[in-house]
């Protein structure tokens, strides 16, 4: 007989108290040809998965996976009728995930899931946890969720972490699995976290070396009382979440030192020059991962120019607008809320001085304004050619920009 069960994130999240973001349901008993009939649609290569006529939710074959190969891909499937939900649940990555609900709303539980939930443990189900790579970043990702409620990793399964890294599974992983679960953990409450556990278990080393060798880094100590460079990233990453920062923002901020990380130790702790030489360490890590443009070039934008936003209260209004012209804010008049949010997440993300005013955002923002004002139209260009128009346009724009900042009393 076909029997259907919640399962998954819905079931722990009401647990939780938590919005239900979406349900998944599995089945037990049924074939593929019983839920077509039912009206379900057929999704999904590797394995039947079947959305529901009416509420479009997905609702998948009861199924067993077992290792073949290497990476995420290297596993069969098998999902005869025969196979029972505590089956498809031990197959699953955290006990937290692997409880179910029937019909009657009656909680399954084989794995204890509850008692870590309510202990705030994440915990693998089972040795087959270590089948597939992909949940070392998974496991990290929700301890970046789950932080701010108390959530920390169970020893035996950051050792299996540890374990995964150092036998070479990872680097089976394809760049656009990777990408999915950092944008995701950047969406996170504390997404530094993620990178901190990452850390822990060998895989930033790993995946991201650029940013793993910034621990332990100093800064000066003046500018910096965190003085640690890995830990000040982290600090920006987490104090832009907390300004409700988009997930580019967070990305940003975590490449927005990496040229720290090529500093002579000669010249430690100063880091002269690190926003330009980061440049082309943000394009390789982006390229690396395959990284959606608007993201590299927010990313690139911040790491060349943050320094120089930091600045601008004593910028004369042509600087101003020379920052306007290499952040591209005219054309991308969108990129300036994202850039100045990361801006000031690297100017307050520092130990002791969260909480600092960055009236420089103000700036930059009235200038762009007084920029923008200033057309072609508005600009008399007669017996002008060529770039002689730009630049006489330009130049009504740092007018007007200085008219806007010093406006006549």
């Amino acid at each position: 007989m076909m029997e259907v069960f919640l399962v998954g994130g819905a079931v722990r999240d009401e647990l939780l108290g938590k919005t239900i973001r979406e349900r998944d349901w599995v089945v037990v008993g049924g074939t593929p040809g019983e839920l077509v009939d039912q009206g379900f649609r057929q999704v999904g290569a590797s394995f039947p998965v079947f959305l529901h006529p009416d509420s479009g939710e997905e609702y998948a074959l009861a199924r067993t996976e077992r290792k073949q190969g290497h990476g995420y891909h290297g596993f069969t499937v098998d999902f005869h009728p025969g196979v029972t939900l505590t089956e498809d649940l031990e197959r699953r990555d955290l006990t937290i995930n692997a409880m179910a609900r029937d019909e009657n709303g009656q909680l399954i539980d084989p794995f204890n899931g509850l008692r870590d939930l309510e202990q705030r443990v994440l915990r693998h189900v089972s040795d087959a946890f270590s089948e597939d790579p992909l949940r070392v970043l998974r496991v990290a990702r929700f301890a970046a969720r789950f932080a701010e409620i108390g959530f920390t990793i169970h020893p035996s399964t950051l050792q299996l972490m540890v374990d995964m890294v150092q036998s070479g599974e990872l680097e089976h992983l394809v760049p656009e699995r990777v990408w999915s679960e950092f944008e995701k953990a950047f969406r996170c409450s504390i997404p530094g976290k993620f990178i901190e556990v990452l850390r822990q278990c060998g895989a930033l080393a790993l995946l991201l070396p650029e940013v793993d060798c910034l621990f332990g880094i100093p800064q000066p100590e003046k500018y910096h009382p965190e003085i640690d460079t890995g830990v000040h990233v982290l600090l920006t990453m987490d104090l832009a979440a907390s300004m409700s920062a988009g997930p580019n923002v967070v990305f940003a901020l975590l490449l927005h030192d990496l040229g720290k990380g090529l500093t002579p130790e000669s010249r430690l702790p100063s880091h002269l020059g690190h926003e330009v030489s980061g440049v082309p360490l943000v394009r390789h890590v982006c390229e690396r991962f395959r990284v959606p443009g608007a993201y590299q070039d927010l990313a690139t934008v911040v790491c060349k120019l943050h320094l120089r936003c930091h600045r601008l209260l004593e910028a004369r209004p042509a600087t101003l607008m020379k920052l306007i012209e290499e952040a591209d804010l005219l054309r991308q008049p969108d990129r300036a809320m994202p850039f100045l949010q990361a801006c000031e997440a690297d100017y307050r993300g520092r130990k002791g001085l969260e909480n600092r005013p960055y009236p420089q955002a103000q700036r930059l923002q009235l200038a762009l304004a007084a920029a923008q004002s200033i057309s072609a139209a508005d600009v008399d260009i007669s017996g002008l050619q060529g770039p002689q128009i730009g630049e006489k346009i330009r130049q009504a724009r740092v007018a007007a920009i200085g008219d806007a900042l010093n406006p006549a009393s």
